[in-house]
């Protein structure tokens, strides 16, 4: 008798400015077995994008009822668009055996959490707050009010480090992609995850 394990919710989030972006990049560039989720917004397509492939687009309206009914793992609201993630994507998804990598903000992860409590949830850190600023500080875009103020929010987010189940340092690119893959395989190895795979293996004669 076959047994199909259900793919992981890998959930990979941190302050803004410690390179979640950058990491995802980096992991996709290995070609790792990582789906990366499909969001939904409000926002009107940009030239090249795809439904299906890039978001899910959607009207205020049905994105509303998508909240009323329960339909998002986590929803915000950002330039007067909606952006979430829908359950039912995610779940058909996991239920393929397909891992799943959603790419959130901090906030949006502890929403996650509550909905989704099984999943696997890295905080990823800068290996100082000094650091975190001077990559803030390198984008250029931003004032120095504006520096200060994501600095304040990266302490608090830093101080939610204690709702995660794991937590990687981005000190290097690559060998952050290292341990998020090490974190991976060892979730599939957990006993949990297999001792039903072993029960119908014990049933077969």
């Amino acid at each position: 008798m076959s047994f199909k394990e259900k793919g992981l919710l890998v959930v990979l989030s941190g302050p803004s400015g410690v390179g979640k972006g950058t990491v995802c990049r980096a992991l996709r560039s290995r070609g790792t077995d990582l789906q990366y989720s499909i969001s939904v917004t409000t926002r009107a397509p940009r030239a090249g994008e795809q439904e299906g492939v890039h978001y899910f687009f959607k009207s205020k309206e049905a994105f509303k009822k998508m909240i009323e009914e329960k339909k998002l793992l986590e929803w915000a609201e950002y330039v007067g668009n909606y952006y979430g993630t829908p359950i039912d994507y995610v779940k058909q998804t996991l239920d393929q055996g397909q891992d799943v990598i959603l790419e959130i903000e901090v906030q949006g992860a502890l929403q996650v959490k509550k909905n989704f409590p099984e999943g696997t949830f890295i905080f990823l850190a800068p290996p100082s707050l000094s650091e975190l600023k001077n990559r803030i500080q390198g984008r250029g875009t931003e004032t120095l009010d504006l520096i200060e103020n994501r600095l304040k929010v990266a302490k608090d987010e830093i101080d939610m480090m204690k709702y995660y189940d794991y937590v990687v340092e981005n000190d290097q690119v690559e060998k952050a992609c290292d341990r998020i893959e090490a974190i991976v395989t060892a979730e599939h190895c957990k006993r949990e995850r297999l001792v039903e795979k072993y029960k119908k293996l014990l049933e077969v004669e």
